[in-house]
């Protein structure tokens, strides 16, 4: 049926749905016409909702928000779906009549009366929904940070394999290559003193051998001198 007198958005009431938490939805109605019109709301639970204003006047071209808060929900309905709907009644009242003045009845049929309906279904919607980013933009963004991770992570352990390998193994390349040098130099020095020794050795020997040698030399000139010094005296 296509409403006349009001204009009502949205034409589905998207309710945020968390559990143990109460959440508020709104409706906002615009008059049509040049006339004043009285509406009035009504719920298929209305123990499940609470509903401000319930009834009220829209002036000639003007518009009135509804708020409808519901109570906070113990469980999760099946399938995510809700059967609650709304109706909005309106109709033209004369001029003079106030909020108070509205009464169930005037939303009755009645000959000359032109009554108004509008439901609304309720939609849950969650309560925290995530960015609006299109769905192939937010592959793309979480592809790019993987291999942004990747990236960072593959250079961070580059950079601690090189730094290891100019750490300690450089230290350790260092030390050996000193050790190697410094053995290399013992062994020289060892060397030379062998040689040194051998030939002070050698020399020992010589000097040793010489003096004996000059001994018996003058000892044989001796005897034989002796000798021939008591031949003569004889």
């Amino acid at each position: 049926m296509s409403n006349t007198l009001l204009r009502i958005y949205p034409s589905e009431l998207k309710m945020p749905f968390e559990l143990r938490k109460s959440n508020t939805g709104c409706i906002e109605l615009v008059n049509k016409t040049d006339q004043r019109v009285a509406f009035k709301v009504k719920t298929t639970n209305p123990k499940k909702y609470a509903v401000r204003p319930t009834s009220g006047i829209v002036p000639p071209g003007g518009s009135c928000g509804i708020t409808i808060t519901m109570q906070a929900p113990k469980e999760i309905p099946q399938d995510y779906q809700c059967k609650d709907k709304f109706l909005i009644q309106s109709v033209i009242v004369q001029e003079g009549i106030t909020h108070k003045d509205i009464v169930p009845e005037m939303f009755g049929r009645a000959p000359g009366r032109v009554v108004e309906e509008f439901k609304l279904r309720v939609i849950y919607i969650p309560a925290n929904p995530p960015s609006p980013v299109p769905e192939g933009d937010e592959e793309e963004i979480a592809d790019m940070e993987v291999d942004h991770e990747v990236f960072r992570q593959s250079m961070i352990d580059a950079a601690s394999r090189q730094e290891y390998a100019s750490g300690p193994q450089a230290s350790h390349d260092k030390d050996a290559s000193t050790v190697k040098s410094e053995v290399v130099k013992y062994v020289a020095e060892n060397k030379k003193l062998q040689q040194e020794l051998e030939q002070l050795s050698e020399r020992r020997q010589s000097l040793g051998g010489f003096s004996r040698t000059f001994v018996l030399l003058v000892f044989l000139l001796s005897v034989l001198v002796g000798y021939w010094m008591t031949g003569r005296k004889v």
